[in-house]
Order: C-alpha cells, then sequence, then structure tokens
C-alpha cells in the first residue's frame, strides 16, 4: 500500500498558533513505531505544478499564491500567514493526493498522509486549505479518462463547502458529505447529498446516517472513491462537537472500506481534520484508519 507523505514541507507559525502542524510527522512517525505500515511503503509527495493546480483553481489564484500576492482577505481566511513555504507544501498536498489516486488504480488503495483540503475554492481558499487536493485529483482522473464516476464521501465534521463549489456540476461525480450541522462552514455550499448531524451526535446515530448515505453512494455505482477521513468527529477534538469514540471511527472506516473492497472500487485516503487535546487523540485515530484499512485489504 503506497502511503504519501509531506511532513518534510512546513509552515513558519506563529507562537499560540491553534492548527496543530505537527501531527503530520507525528503521524508518519506512530504508524512506523507502531508497524502499522512499513517504511518501503512510504513515499514522499511530488509537487504538483501549476497547470495542475489550475485543474481546480484560476490561474490568477495559483500565481498569487505562488509570488506571496494574495489578497489579505483571504490568507485571513485560510489562516495561515503568506510564505514561500505554504506554496511548496500546499503544492506537495496535491502531488501526494495525485499520486495516490494513481497507485488506487494499479492497487485499490493507497493513502496520503495530508489533504482533504475540501474548504479551497476554485478563486480562494479558507479554512487551513489552500489548494483542493481532492479536485484536482478528481478533474486529472476524469480529463485523463482514468475513471467516469468517482464518488467523494466526505466524513470530516465539517462540511465539504469548497468540493461542492469547485466540482458539483462535473458530469461523473457525486459529493457525499456528513457533517456537524452547526460547525463551520456556517454557509453550506450544498453537496449532492448533505446529511447534517445536531451537536454531540454519538457513534449509533453517526453510523445509522452513514449507513444512508452509502446507500446513496451504491446507487451512484463510483468507480473511484475518494475518502475524506476527517477525525474531527471524535469527542476530544477541539473543534468537533459530536461524541464519536475510536470504536465508532473504526467502525465508520470499516464500513466504507469494506464497501470499495467488496465491489472492486478503487479507494484513496485523503488526511482531512483532527484538532483534539492533546493532538496525539487525533493522531491515534488517524492511525486507526489505516489498521483498519490492512485488515481488510490483507496487505
Amino acid at each position: 500500500m503506497d502511503v504519501f507523505y509531506s511532513d518534510h514541507y512546513t509552515l513558519p507559525l506563529p507562537d499560540g498558533h491553534r492548527f496543530p502542524m505537527a501531527k503530520y510527522r507525528m503521524l508518519r512517525d506512530f504508524l512506523l513505531q507502531e508497524e502499522i505500515i512499513d517504511e518501503s511503503e512510504l513515499k514522499a509527495s511530488p509537487l504538483a505544478d501549476e497547470e495542475l493546480l489550475c485543474l481546480a483553481h484560476t490561474r490568477e489564484y495559483v500565481e498569487s499564491v505562488r509570488d506571496g500576492s494574495t489578497k489579505h482577505e483571504i490568507i485571513k481566511r485560510i489562516g495561515f500567514p503568506s510564505s514561500p513555504g505554504l506554496y511548496q507544501r500546499s503544492c506537495a498536498t496535491v502531488g501526494g493526493a495525485l499520486e495516490a489516486a494513481k497507485s488506487a488504480l494499479r492497487d485499490s488503495i493507497a493513502g496520503n498522509l495530508a489533504g482533504g483540503t475540501h474548504h479551497a475554492h476554485t478563486d480562494r481558499g479558507e479554512g487551513y486549505c489552500v489548494f483542493n487536493d481532492i479536485a484536482v485529483a478528481t478533474r486529472y482522473l476524469l480529463q485523463q479518462n482514468l475513471a467516469t464516476r468517482i464518488a467523494i464521501i466526505d466524513l470530516d465534521v465539517h462540511q465539504g463547502n469548497g468540493n461542492s463549489s469547485i466540482l458539483y456540476h462535473d458530469p461523473g461525480v457525486f459529493i457525499f458529505s456528513m457533517h456537524g450541522e452547526k460547525n463551520y462552514p456556517f454557509i453550506k455550499v450544498p453537496s449532492h447529498l448533505d446529511i447534517a448531524l445536531p451537536d454531540h451526535a454519538d457513534d449509533a446515530l453517526f453510523l445509522e446516517r452513514l449507513d444512508e448515505g452509502m446507500r446513496s453512494v451504491a446507487a451512484f455505482a463510483p468507480d473511484y472513491i475518494f475518502y475524506q477521513m476527517g477525525v474531527d468527529p471524535l469527542k476530544e477534538d477541539k473543534l468537533g462537537k459530536l461524541d464519536l469514540t475510536f470504536d465508532g471511527l473504526m467502525e465508520r472506516d470499516v464500513r466504507v472500506l469494506s464497501f470499495a473492497k467488496e465491489r472492486g472500487i478503487p479507494i484513496s485516503l485523503a488526511l482531512g481534520g483532527g484538532y483534539a487535546d492533546p493532538i496525539e487523540l487525533s493522531v491515534q485515530a488517524y492511525a486507526n484508519t489505516y489498521r483498519v484499512a490492512k485488515r481488510i485489504y490483507g496487505i
């Protein structure tokens, strides 16, 4: 199973910044220490070039991030300071997503230890998302005739407004987002299927509604799946407002990954959100998804 990483690209964040940048390297180390993945499965993510980024973003926006001229209001909405590292890290996130998608077409499943940047829109980023990795990779697969019917299963606690604003009208795409009803973004961009959960939804309610959503995914009959496996529905997450346990998140992963495996649908994993206190809980939850993947695929 190829697993792409980009934690060697980092950002100079000010002291006290609320984004847990360290979690990416922590996760890679944890996966190796726990022998969930082997060193031979890890691949450094390449940098996506400007032409790839422009599959989902305006050239003006891409160039503004590259040369540091992004408007202040957009940088403020992104939540990261402008820097050369911001462009490189964001390109690596997209590059890892695209390589994971290609790898999944060969091997049935692959992962990106970053990505799921589902709040990035065509002409701007927001919510710690600069470029939309899933949108770029989706359009690449469709344009290269590597897939014809792509489902995005987005189970991050925050609704994937950027996925929907970019891809909603693209033929051959079905976006399913299940998220907190009263959580960010407070103005949602409708997906093909949105399931909004009340605050403090527990494992049972989450899994019940997930089954409803997966029936719609089955009806769409995808030949490729992007799985945004955000772990911010975890009860201990600072930004989540839901009450899922480790066991509930793992059962979520069992249902999504078993769905793909049983139907022979290639699937790639995008990391998504995770902001637990302490952050080690998010790292453990992310790693659990890979435990489930390894078990289900027998790899």
